[in-house]
């Protein structure tokens, strides 16, 4: 019996189906069926039920996967611990990261990280929905937050302010907005989310909250859409200020009414289970936090937040 086959049962058991279970894992169907009947074979008994539509535990599977289950944790922790201890940094890094954060900044901070561990290799998922860690096989995903899911177990990276930002064409058009009240008059570019358009923006000053629901003529289920709309001059974005650094350190667009700040968010990086939390995450969850810092040291140091910082 095969290490390799009892994942492949376990996946089938948390699907209930072969098919799916396959997909999970990047192989054939006919790969996965023929591990199924090693295992089975191996124990003497049949771990499923199978009818032309349906897939279900047998009454054998319903007490073996679960010791199954915890053996198969113990092997792959014993593993993590080993490779721990000897420093080993390899293997596949499968990450789930938002389009404009994915493309624009953190591309680079893995060409880097692959540069200096060149027995890793790289798959990304570019999504800018929030990440099913079971339908999408990744080990983490790189999201803004602040993380709700208890199920889940995640690092905080950085704090991500978001910042109101139009370009200096735009602005010289259509005029600077000074409150929340001014951008009424503006047009604003909109992230679109599950088909909800998110119109309604929130600010504070210090001392109230302030809920504005606004107008634009372009909106996208891609944020990188939005950032690039931002920078040609078609109108205002509500945006991360690290999906916006390079444009906001070269000027392309301009921070907007700073002493209204928007809901604040979080960076973090998530994984689906403490298992799945291994020497290459950390060295990955450190480098994200260093690269993250020192973009909001920049952005700070150039004046995008003013002289009481974010």
């Amino acid at each position: 019996m095969l290490l390799e086959d009892l994942h492949v049962i376990l996946k089938v058991a948390e699907f209930r189906s072969i098919t799916a279970a396959a997909t999970n894992l990047d192989m054939r169907t006919a790969t996965a069926s023929a591990a199924v009947k090693r295992v089975e074979a191996s124990l003497g008994a049949e771990l499923f039920v199978r009818t032309t539509r349906h897939l279900r535990l047998s009454a054998a599977g319903e007490r073996y996967l679960p010791q199954c289950e915890q053996a198969v944790k113990m092997l792959q922790q014993a593993k993590l611990n080993m490779r721990e201890e000897l420093g080993i940094i390899d293997g596949e890094v499968r990450i789930a990261m938002s389009s404009d954060l994915g493309r624009n900044i953190v591309a680079s901070w893995l060409d880097d990280f692959l540069l200096e561990y060149p027995k890793v290799s790289l798959r990304t998922h570019i999504s800018d929905s929030n990440i099913d860690f079971y339908r999408d096989a990744v080990d983490m995903a790189l999201r803004y937050g602040p993380k709700l899911d208890s199920n889940l177990y995640g690092f905080k990276i950085s704090d991500a302010p978001r910042v109101l930002c139009a370009s200096p064409d735009y602005l010289a058009e259509h005029g600077t907005p000074q409150t929340p009240q001014d951008l009424l008059n503006h047009n604003a570019l909109f992230y679109q989310l599950h088909d909800i358009i998110q119109d309604e923006w929130a600010f504070n000053d210090g001392k109230q909250d302030y809920k504005i629901k606004l107008k634009g003529n372009r909106a996208s289920n891609d944020s990188d859409f939005v950032r690039r709309w931002c920078v040609e001059g078609k109108g205002i974005a509500f945006k991360s200020c690290i999906d916006m650094s390079s444009d906001l350190l070269a000027g392309r667009v301009v921070n907007l009414m700073p002493q209204y700040k928007p809901t604040p968010s979080e960076l973090w990086l998530v994984c689906p289970s403490r298992q799945s939390i291994t020497p290459t995450v950390r060295l990955l969850r450190d480098r994200f936090r260093d690269k993250s810092q020192a973009i909001l040291t920049k952005l700070i140091e150039k004046g995008v937040f003013g002289s009481n910082g974010i």
